[in-house]
């Protein structure tokens, strides 16, 4: 992206089982091992359902009635495919694959048809919208070019298509519209947006969009009060309901991401004194909040394609400090700062320190090229963001560091490589 209350968000409140299918037809000569499709809880995934590509055709049975956005996620090539569910059965064509990557998809169920239809409406306003209107002022009202611009840009100003047939897909269109999408967003008073989540029904958490609705809520929010105004949006989802609990958990998770110490830090001590049962959303963070601070010994990992070792678990390599480097062929700063460890790779290994690189690639290929030329330990299991690596350790952004004692706890969990070196005493 993972309690009886989440279950109800992500499931619906009807006590009917109503099972649907993904169906997908795929070229014969593109390679699928697994695929895997997974549901959303805010912007955690939640895992559906597994297949396997049998001849032309994969199919995987969702036994649980689900509205909300899928994505089918296919290995190896790590291609992911953004849906829609009505809790109807989803079919589709992968029309052409280029140099393993999927490059045009066609949904042959009128529901998700609908939704390609408006969302390529959606982005003709986003793109085209704000082009028009300034197009529209090196013309005058008596040209005639000027009436067919007027014509077009009401034509994408006017609020996003629906249909009576698709519930889901009709909320994420208009959520999306005015709180992620809408250029004027800004403008939109604090207290609606709060309002909004407080009031939005379970589509909210299976949308994807809560995690987008926040950050705009805090871009609007601003840095002189910030504080004040994520205080009044806590109270109004309030904290102790499973929906207040997983906007926390997302406010959490957002700090992270962008390095907001701080802010984390605040929210994370509120979450931990909550008096009353939390759900699993918030469990899961705090979990993994707990799990990767200073002084926690780091959840071990396999490793897997490995280069320069025998070893099968991080905790199998042995060393008095490890230094844990979480990249990705495809990260620039990744390969503008790894070559630099090979300049002090054997005054590490003169201290008794052992790097481990643990790379997210997609791409194996890409992973051993780079990895082949490296003398420390390096590991991969080619599933990119979805690897075991990124989830176990909450990598938001490569390259991540930590620093481990002899007992695999963590010392020290450096921003940047000359942070790593500086901890050595290595110039």
């Amino acid at each position: 992206m993972r309690n009886t209350v989440l279950a109800l968000c992500l499931l619906g409140a009807s006590s009917i089982s109503a099972q649907f299918k993904v169906n997908a037809n795929l070229p014969s000569d593109f390679q699928v091992d697994d695929a895997y499709l997974f549901a959303y809880d805010g912007s955690k995934d939640i895992l559906l359902g597994k297949g396997a590509k049998k001849g032309n055709s994969l199919s995987i049975s969702v036994p649980k009635s689900y509205k909300g956005m899928l994505r089918l996620v296919l290995f190896p090539s790590n291609n992911s495919i953004q849906m829609a569910s009505e809790n109807q059965d989803i079919n589709l064509t992968v029309d052409k694959v280029e140099n393993k990557a999927i490059k045009q998809v066609t949904f042959l169920d009128t529901a998700n048809k609908y939704f390609e239809t408006s969302q390529n409406g959606q982005k003709k306003k986003e793109l085209i919208y704000p082009a028009l209107l300034q197009i529209k002022d090196y013309y005058k009202p008596t040209d005639a070019f000027y009436s067919a611009l007027e014509k077009e840009i009401a034509t994408l100003s006017s609020s996003p298509e629906t249909g009576g047939n698709f519930p889901f897909i009709n909320y994420y269109n208009e959520t999306a519209s005015k709180y992620v999408n809408n250029p004027d967003y800004k403008n939109i008073p604090l207290q609606e947006y709060s309002d909004f989540i407080v009031k939005s029904g379970s589509f909210l958490e299976t949308s994807s969009l809560l995690k987008p609705i926040l950050i705009s809520y805090l871009n609007t929010a601003g840095k002189d009060n910030i504080n004040a105004d994520i205080d009044k949006l806590l109270k109004n989802v309030d904290i102790e309901t499973p929906r207040g609990q997983t906007v926390l958990s997302e406010l959490i998770d957002i700090f992270d991401t962008y390095g907001m110490a701080d802010m984390k830090d605040k929210y994370l001590k509120e979450a931990k004194e909550l008096k009353c049962t939390i759900n699993d959303r918030l469990a899961s963070t705090i979990r993994g909040q707990e799990e990767l601070q200073i002084g926690a010994k780091l959840p071990d990992s396999k490793l897997y394609n490995t280069y320069n070792t025998k070893a099968k678990s991080i905790s199998d390599v042995k060393a008095d400090h490890k230094v844990i480097i979480v990249w990705s062929s495809t990260c620039s700063h990744c390969t503008a700062e790894l070559p630099k460890i090979i300049e002090k790779y054997q005054a590490l290994k003169s201290k008794k320190i052992e790097v481990i690189g643990l790379s997210i690639d997609a791409d194996l290929k890409s992973y051993s090229d780079l990895a082949s030329k490296f003398p420390w330990v390096s590991a991969a299991d080619g599933k990119g963001w979805y690897s075991e690596y990124a989830k176990n350790y909450n990598v938001h952004a490569t390259p991540t560091y930590f620093i481990l004692d002899s007992s695999n706890k963590i010392v020290a969990k450096p921003d940047q490589l000359s942070q790593v070196f500086e901890y050595f005493n290595l110039k």
